[in-house]
């Protein structure tokens, strides 16, 4: 029980140092963000929609990006995600059926 409440804990203030990397309102900046970027943003896109629906400032795709090479990384972060979930899920009822 013990275990379970200090990872718990562990688990959310990780959580919460990522939120500084998750994409902001519009700000200017010298550098756009690039396919490296797009990769980290595609891959934190749940909890970056949770802090946009609850008005943390944060949001779900950076506007300040260098165009196709951000848009590549971001959906191929969003597709590997939940694709791989779904694959998973599949093998396991397979299994399950024999």
């Amino acid at each position: 029980m013990r275990k379970l409440v200090l990872l718990t804990v562990v688990l959310l203030v990780v959580m919460l140092l990522l939120t500084g990397c998750l994409p902001k309102e519009a700000e200017p900046r010298s550098t756009k963000a690039g396919f490296l970027q797009g990769v980290w943003h595609g891959w934190f896109a749940p909890i970056s929609l949770i802090g946009e629906v609850t008005g943390l400032g944060t949001t779900l795709y950076e506007a300040n990006n260098t165009g196709f090479a951000y848009d590549l990384g971001f959906y191929m972060a969003i597709i590997s995600g939940f694709g791989g979930l779904a694959l998973c899920r599949r093998r396991r009822r397979k299994k399950n059926k024999d």
